[in-house]
């Protein structure tokens, strides 16, 4: 494709994502489906411009020492965690441990969310890329995340099929912690960046040195290079806030998880009841009533607008692996929705928007999902030097 007609098509679908927006917000009902539309479309633009992947990021600093990825995620935290306290304060003045801000992901912590953590963790090493990033990368063209966002839908399958014995033995009494419940804003505050400067610390310690970068044009810079790291992580941050303030906290499996409790139901794969799952914190997969939903266009936003970016950047590039590249993806994407079925989320709804709420589940998600990642990760690396 030439760069003109990339440059063509990749505005003309920005002007649909717009247009549909506006159409959309035409009565007070479609308003918050027009807001989810476009942020959902600037998520995917910053995910695809600044190749914000929580597994790739991780994997370039054990295999590379190539920091940046890690930076992008600690500045996307960071930020995120003192842009909430404007939402935050205004919403609970004065927190309490048991009275819980309205609808933030502050799940129930306990060894359910570590194991489901953990298997996250795990199933993004073996596909290649936690689910977030898989949507963006159909964007440029990596049909092979079709299979592993059909391994997500048979993972959450599988986790409602599990979900009424791991809540009856454990979950309905893992409470949720709320951070600023516990210690007050500040100190909630102070403490989550203490934690994150020290990991940065640490990583920036055995970080590698950065190659020296030759210079670009300013639009070479916005719409062919990779974005800085703390400039990705900044806009993350930022659209993380105002979905919270406006919608919901941000999160990319809801839908797929209400599409497959929906199919299930009706086939009957699904049990009728799923004890409590509707009253617990996080990305809960509800049963569709509307065709149209906020996380489903969130979704839809991010693959047409991650598309858009990747077509001027060269980056849209048509691909499909072989059978082994499939069942690994596939794989991969059962122990993801598995995980994010149980757990109530993934890296972006647990993880990121846990943290920026100031929940604990998203820091015990953080650690185990990192863990089964490395592990995950090592263990592929033993399997290729023994092929």
């Amino acid at each position: 494709m030439s760069p003109i007609a990339a440059r063509f098509l990749s505005l003309s679908t920005l002007v649909l994502v717009v247009a549909w927006s506006i159409w959309l917000a035409q009565d007070a009902g479609g308003r918050a489906l027009s807001f989810s539309l476009i942020a959902g479309s600037a998520f995917g633009i910053v995910l695809q411009r600044g190749r914000f992947c929580f597994l790739c990021n991780l994997r370039d600093f054990v295999e590379e020492r190539d920091a940046s990825g890690v930076v992008a995620i600690l500045a996307a935290l960071a930020a995120g965690i003192v842009l909430y306290q404007a939402v935050l304060g205004a919403w609970v003045p004065v927190p309490q441990p048991d009275r819980l801000p309205p609808n933030a992901h502050v799940g129930p912590v306990g060894p359910v969310l570590a194991v489901a953590a953990f298997a996250f963790g795990l199933g993004m090493a073996i596909s290649g890329s936690c689910l977030s990033a898989h949507l963006y990368r159909l964007g440029e063209g990596a049909f092979g995340s079709i299979a592993a966002l059909l391994g997500a839908a048979a993972g959450f399958l599988i986790g409602f099929r599990t979900w009424n014995a791991l809540y009856t033995l454990t979950v309905f009494d893992d409470p949720p912690i709320w951070l600023p419940g516990v210690a007050g804003y500040a100190g909630a505050t102070l403490a989550a960046l203490l934690a994150l400067a020290s990991i940065a610390w640490l990583v920036l310690s055995k970080a590698a040195p950065l190659p020296k970068s030759d210079s670009a044009t300013p639009y070479e810079m916005v719409f062919i290079r990779r974005w800085p790291p703390v400039v990705t992580g900044l806009l993350v941050a930022v659209i993380s806030a105002l979905a919270y303030l406006r919608v919901a906290p941000l999160g990319v499996t809801a839908e797929l998880g209400s599409l497959v409790r929906t199919g299930g139901l009706s086939l009957n794969l699904v049990p009728e009841t799923l004890v409590g799952l509707d009253t617990v914190r996080g990305c809960v997969s509800a049963v569709k009533t509307a065709l149209l939903s906020p996380n489903g266009l969130f979704v839809t936003g991010m693959v047409l607008a991650s598309f858009a970016a990747a077509l001027p950047a060269g980056r849209f590039k048509p691909s499909w692996p072989g059978p082994s590249g499939l069942a690994a993806r596939f794989a991969g994407g059962v122990l993801m929705g598995w995980g994010a079925m149980t757990g109530l989320g993934c890296t972006v709804g647990v993880l990121l928007s846990g943290i920026h709420a100031g929940a604990v589940s998203g820091w015990v998600f953080l650690v185990f999902c990192t863990l089964g990642a490395v592990l995950g990760l090592a263990g592929r690396r033993r399997l290729v030097r023994n092929a």
